[in-house]
């Protein structure tokens, strides 16, 4: 273990199981990552792989078949497999928001319904706010569940940039309902949990998954639209059965899901530092070692800086959440921190590749593609500097 993946405090399972991780992700991801990235296959022999392991039902509570373990624990398995690969961690970041909120916000019938299949990994969770033209701007969602005169629901509308949104097959999805009783567009959103089948085109009545968006990087796991066309649904697949709810819900769920995205940045920012300070001691030019120039050790001072400052970031604003605090500017600030220092370690490995690192012979290629979706997944830096800022103003009001 190096410097760089010490994190003080853990109990001896909590040791155990990340260094099982480590070992999967040494070797089951890492030797196939960049060929499976190249092809954008689905990892589905990794997948199974961590289905073995429990991995989808890390944070679901023992009594529901899971494992029961902290966000913080979760965090540090979600660093070590994005180290492996992003997309990976990608896979389980959208399933682990649906069980968080599911647990959090569902009815005890709800949380029985798909808590086991889902730490089992038999029901796998994706979940949708964004929508084509909508990017931060939340109140904006047009998508729309009217209620019929028989008491249930139809949905209509299209939802854009699904995680998992051809392999799962539980998507909570925020929607419109108006329902008269408030003027805040925040209070006439409904989280509804839509089942459907994996796979691409009609996966249920009124729901088509018309296909994987084609992206620079991040590839792998699917990214899709999702289309609603006069799907029917009731209120037993409202979350927690009351309508109205569904931005805060969404909200709470984004929240953990920011934690989890710093630690992927964590990861991948590893992942580069090692290949960085590796390539560094291999490669030679006028007579010496490059790592023997003062120029590439002052990036790799500053790369290895990063890497750690963002790590600490992250661990707090988990162990904050599992505390049992709020945790909305840390989880911010990780976020923001991780995501911005992973762009500049992954770059700064690049230009220590040289001509190298624009080969797709070497790792770093893939990785300089992935780091930038990071910048933007679960709310841009702009969007995390808004939280922070308004934050910092409750917390420092002038007198």
């Amino acid at each position: 273990m190096s410097r760089l993946q010490t994190t003080d405090g853990l109990t001896e399972e909590q040791h155990e199981l990340i260094k099982l991780v480590r070992e999967f992700v040494d070797e089951q991801i890492l030797p196939v990552a960049t060929e499976l990235e190249h092809k954008d296959e689905y990892p589905t022999q990794i997948v199974e792989g961590m289905k073995e392991m429990g991995i989808f039902g890390l944070m679901i509570p023992e009594e529901y078949g899971g494992l029961g373990e902290s966000l913080l624990t979760y965090a540090l398995v979600v660093e070590e497999i994005a180290r492996g690969w992003m997309s990976v961690s990608g896979i389980i970041n959208t399933h682990f928001i649906v069980a968080y909120m599911l647990l959090q916000h569902g009815t005890e019938e709800q949380k029985q319904r798909y808590l086991p299949r889902m730490a089992t990994g038999e029901v796998r969770g994706a979940f949708s706010m964004s929508e084509p033209g909508l990017g931060s701007d939340v109140a904006a969602i047009r998508t729309k569940a009217v209620r019929g005169e028989d008491g249930g629901w139809t949905i209509d509308g299209q939802k854009m940039w699904l995680t998992n949104g051809g392999s799962s097959n539980l998507v909570a999805v925020l929607v419109r309902t108006d329902l008269g009783e408030s003027t805040s567009p925040y209070k006439n959103m409904t989280t509804f949990l839509v089942e459907k089948e994996s796979g691409f085109g009609e996966t249920a009545q009124g729901v088509t998954v018309p296909g994987k968006i084609d992206k620079m990087g991040y590839k792998g796991v699917d990214t899709t639209e999702l289309v609603f066309q006069g799907h029917r649904t009731t209120d037993a697949q409202v979350l927690g059965g009351v309508p109205g709810r569904g931005f805060y819900q969404m909200m709470d769920g984004v929240e953990v899901g920011r934690v989890n995205v710093a630690a992927r940045a964590c990861g991948l920012s590893r992942r580069a530092f090692e290949l960085g300070i590796a390539y560094s001691q291999q490669r030679e030019t006028f007579g010496k070692k490059i790592a023997e120039h003062q120029g590439i050790l002052f990036r790799l001072a500053d790369m290895a800086t990063k890497v750690e400052a963002s790590h600490q970031m992250m661990v707090k604003a988990a162990r904050l959440k599992d505390a049992g605090q709020r945790n909305d500017l840390e989880a911010g600030m990780a976020k923001y921190l991780a995501a911005e220092n992973c762009a500049d370690v992954v770059e700064q490995s690049f230009r220590i590749h040289g001509g190298y690192g624009y080969s797709k012979e070497y790792e770093i290629e893939r990785l300089y593609r992935e780091a930038p979706m990071l910048l933007i997944g679960e709310g841009t830096a702009e969007i995390q500097k808004m939280i922070i800022g308004r934050r910092l103003l409750e917390d420092y009001k002038a007198r």
